[in-house]
């Protein structure tokens, strides 16, 4: 360690051990919770509590299956309403609106809302959707409000995607005579698809941990039945295991609570691995 640092000033040596115990302790802490989740998740993690409907009365003889479906309908229909619209929001921004005070007005706004707490997103939610529209308490009233609360995230890291594409790439297209669209289209689009696909995905994933916004829009803690359209009620995994963890009276609560934290970190952590794969193929294709 002497010898490494010899040659360093004493305060590069300072700030380097700091990073270092900072990046060591958020390890440490995120390898913790992992643990802890995992332990006493797997105690109750079997095929009857993944497959089976949830029973009420005894929480031991019934499973999270419709909590588990919920959610994945909740996050498909978040990406179906959320992503078109945040890509195409980026690609104008980026690439056809010019830079006045307006836009950046607009953009500050955008990266704003990225940060507004999810319950006012969820009031909001209530509000807009389930009152003045009167889509009711419904799995498309969720959608739509976890779509708007995730659209500054997805505009956000396809604009930075746009961004990192070379502006060469866009001037030696148009010094062949190609318009703009298809310039955008097979110049930028192909080498950009990467990182907005990652961050969309990240985006859906944050989505479907949410349980505030849920909670007012459409998610309900038991239901006998599964949702048959997108204007029914649903079981989501986020708000299954907030009842769980602090109102449910069965002295099995914890275990069940920690089963559920278990699945639900395996679903969000499969979708960041395939957006992961998807990112490292389409990247090793690139040529620059």
């Amino acid at each position: 360690m002497v010898n490494t640092f010899s040659g360093e000033k004493p305060r590069q040596v300072i700030y380097f051990v700091l990073f270092r115990i900072a990046a060591l302790f958020s390890v440490i802490v995120l390898i913790f919770v992992l643990l802890y989740v995992f332990r006493g998740g797997m105690a109750v993690l079997d095929w009857q509590f993944l497959t089976h409907m949830w029973s009420h009365r005894d929480i031991t003889k019934g499973g999270i299956f419709p909590a588990i479906l919920g959610s994945i309908f909740l996050g498909i229909c978040v990406a179906i309403v959320s992503i078109p619209i945040g890509i195409c929001t980026a690609i104008y921004l980026n690439e056809y609106a010019k830079e006045t005070l307006f836009t950046r007005i607009i953009k500050l706004a955008i990266r704003n809302l990225a940060g507004v707490p999810s319950v006012v997103y969820g009031i909001f939610g209530l509000a807009f959707f389930v009152v003045f529209l009167n889509l009711k308490t419904s799995l498309i009233a969720a959608s739509l409000t976890l779509g708007c609360m995730t659209l500054p995230w997805i505009i956000t890291a396809s604009e930075e995607a746009l961004k990192a594409v070379p502006m060469s790439f866009r001037e030696g297209s148009y010094a062949l005579g190609a318009p703009k669209w298809e310039t955008i289209r097979k110049n930028v689009l192909p080498y950009s698809f990467a990182g907005m696909l990652t961050g969309s995905i990240i985006g859906v994933s944050r989505a479907m941990g949410e349980t505030a916004p849920i909670i007012m829009v459409g998610a309900t803690f038991f239901m006998d039945y599964l949702p048959a359209s997108i204007f029914d009620k649903f079981m989501a995994l986020p708000y299954h295991l907030f009842i769980l963890a602090t109102q449910h009276s069965s002295q099995h609560a914890r275990e069940y609570a920690l089963g559920t934290s278990l699945v639900l970190i395996l679903l969000v952590f499969m979708l960041n691995l395939g957006a992961f794969v998807i990112r490292y193929r389409l990247r090793s294709k690139k040529e620059w």
